[in-house]
């Protein structure tokens, strides 16, 4: 196993997206397919979730409270964001459908991708190819737009992500 330089931001994807397949099985590739990474990619990731107390010993099971946690505390510090220049591309944060109906904002946050269906300030998305997949998975995308929120929002705005968070990430937990 290669020296654990820290986290990347697809650690976190690659995390969520076993969340979202709740029990259905899955191999490193099915992942990779999911999440345009390649099955080496997704090996890594799951070593360095595993030194980071993210996964267990047989990098199948989530630590999903130890997650939720690095999300809503330290997310932000280690992956920052700042909004950039006016884009086309795929709703984010307070933009994704679920929140907007609760927030009004003079800007949409959207990842950047020039056919999007949206316009607004950019948000860099944890990798390249996140806007394409959030669309084929319903799921993944309002998490992924939770961590937007935490990334990048303000203080009301984090509360209902992280109660989202809480709900979609340890809720299912108490049950297993």
């Amino acid at each position: 196993m290669r020296k654990h330089n820290g986290m990347r931001p697809q650690d976190i994807v690659v995390l969520l997206k076993i969340i979202c397949l709740e029990q259905q099985s899955w191999q490193f590739k099915d992942l990779a397919y999911h999440l345009a990474l390649s099955p080496a990619e997704i090996s890594e990731s799951l070593n360095r979730s595993h030194l980071a107390g993210l996964v267990d010993a047989t990098k199948r099971k989530v630590h999903r409270l130890s997650l939720f946690e690095f999300i809503c505390y330290g997310l932000q510090y280690v992956f920052p964001q700042m909004p950039g220049p006016m884009v086309n591309g795929v709703p984010t944060a307070h933009a994704h459908p679920y929140f907007e109906k609760h927030f009004h904002a003079e800007f949409k946050y959207i990842w950047p991708l020039p056919e999007g269906r949206a316009r607004g300030l950019s948000i860099e998305p944890l990798y390249s190819a996140l806007p394409k997949i959030a669309e084929q998975d319903e799921k993944l995308y309002l998490l992924l737009a939770c961590i937007d929120i935490v990334r990048v929002g303000r203080i009301r705005e984090i509360k209902m992500a992280t109660n989202v968070l809480k709900q979609k990430l340890l809720i299912r937990e108490s049950s297993e």
